[in-house]
C-alpha cells in the first residue's frame, strides 16, 4: 500500500496552515495507492463532512474539530475517521 504525496501534503496543510476542515481519503484496489477523495474548505461543518461521505463506499478521513474549553480557551483537535459501509458484498 502506497501514499499519494497530496495525502501527507493536504494533511500538513490542514495541520498547520488550517486550510482544511477535513480530507476523504479512498483506496484505489488496483494500484495500491491511497488518494484524496475529497477536500473541504475551512469554512465547512461537521455536517459538510458527513453530507460527503458515500453512502455505498468505504473511506477514510481526517476532520479537525474546533472548540472552547471550560476555561474559554479555543483549541483543535484532529480526528481520524473510518467510515465503512455496512454491506456483506462490499470490501473495504
Amino acid at each position: 500500500m502506497w501514499v499519494a504525496d497530496e495525502c501527507k501534503n493536504s494533511f500538513m496543510e490542514m495541520k498547520w496552515k488550517k486550510v482544511h476542515r477535513y480530507i476523504v481519503f479512498k483506496i484505489d484496489e488496483k494500484s495500491k495507492l491511497v488518494t484524496v477523495d475529497k477536500v473541504g474548505g475551512a469554512g465547512e461543518s461537521y455536517d459538510d463532512f458527513t453530507a460527503s461521505l458515500p453512502t455505498d463506499d468505504c473511506r477514510y478521513a481526517v476532520f479537525d474539530f474546533d472548540f472552547v474549553t471550560v476555561d474559554n480557551c479555543r483549541k483543535s483537535k484532529i480526528f481520524f475517521i473510518a467510515w465503512f459501509v455496512a454491506f456483506s458484498t462490499l470490501r473495504c
